[in-house]
């Protein structure tokens, strides 16, 4: 009996290198060189590596700096932004200890990010946005403060947007609208139907597709993949959270995107080799590299 904590096998390699478009090598076992070598082996050849807090951020820019393969994205994730209002260390910060919180306080991590967001290797600010999952009422101010603020860095320095949107459609949507969204803005792990899916397209941000498309569960997310423009889809792992089936619940990492990859032009009625191509393309476009 395979256990669920072994990591999944070696994929088929694909025919044509595409990227993770959303990953966090900090959170997964392997080192850096090794992620990023099985990965290669199996036809996934960067990886964009996505900051959640103030040290996850700094790392991302430091590993982007020191690895050709990677490309960083930084924020304040929209569940850390409450934490900090209230100076509470749980949850994605690694410092383990009280901080004063406030606004004031806030204010000085957002212009940490806002540091980070000019360097070269920085591609993207994300991923920010709004959760109503799992941070409730007294959590919004602070999450939609940050978002806006996320999203003016993002249009200031000329990056991609990534947007994390869980259980707050209609609100991630509103901000957009209201702050108007950078040119290039991408739906992490895309949680939509196909309406908003349509919705999105009329507003030329993409939608990044995870390991979860493939859940038996997951019709409406096949159904928005269906009717998505091709040119606003990407791939990503989001690992080591939602690997795709059949692994669910085994560690995820970059190198079972061809997976999720198969799965994806299976839905869209295309070749591998098609759909790793668009992938390929439309992720270099994302992030402008």
């Amino acid at each position: 009996m395979t256990s669920k904590d072994a990591a999944p096998p070696l994929p088929e390699p694909l025919p044509v290198a595409v990227a993770d478009s959303h990953t966090h090598l900090d959170m997964q076992d392997a080192s850096v060189e090794a992620s990023l070598a099985k990965a290669a082996s199996v036809g996934v050849t960067t990886v964009v590596q996505v900051g959640c807090d103030l040290a996850g951020s700094r790392w991302a820019a430091e590993t982007a700096a020191a690895y050709e393969a990677v490309h960083a994205a930084v924020a304040l994730h929209p569940n850390e932004a409450p934490r900090i209002v209230h100076g509470d260390p749980d949850g994605w910060s690694r410092q383990g200890a009280r901080t004063p919180g406030g606004d004031s306080a806030l204010d000085e991590a957002l212009a940490e990010i806002d540091r980070l967001a000019a360097l070269p290797q920085v591609l993207a600010v994300g991923e920010t946005g709004l959760d109503h999952f799992r941070t409730g009422d007294d959590g919004k101010a602070a999450q939609e403060r940050s978002f806006r603020a996320h999203i003016e860095m993002a249009k200031r320095h000329g990056k991609a947007l990534v947007i994390h949107d869980r259980e707050a459609h209609a609100d991630v949507l509103r901000v957009l609208k209201e702050e108007g969204a950078p040119e290039r803005t991408v739906f992490h792990c895309y949680s939509g139907d196909a309406a908003m899916a349509e919705i999105c397209a009329r507003n030329g941000y993409y939608m990044s597709f995870a390991g979860n498309m493939t859940f038996k569960n997951a019709q409406p997310l096949r159904d928005a993949l269906a009717v998505a423009p091709l040119e606003l889809v990407l791939v990503e792992t989001d690992a080591p959270f939602l690997t795709p089936a059949p692994y669910r619940g085994r560690p995820n990492a970059p190198y079972l995107i061809p997976v999720t990859v198969r799965a994806m032009a299976a839905v869209r009625g295309l070749r591998e080799d098609q759909m790793a191509t668009a992938l390929a393309e439309n992720t270099a476009r994302a992030f402008g590299y």
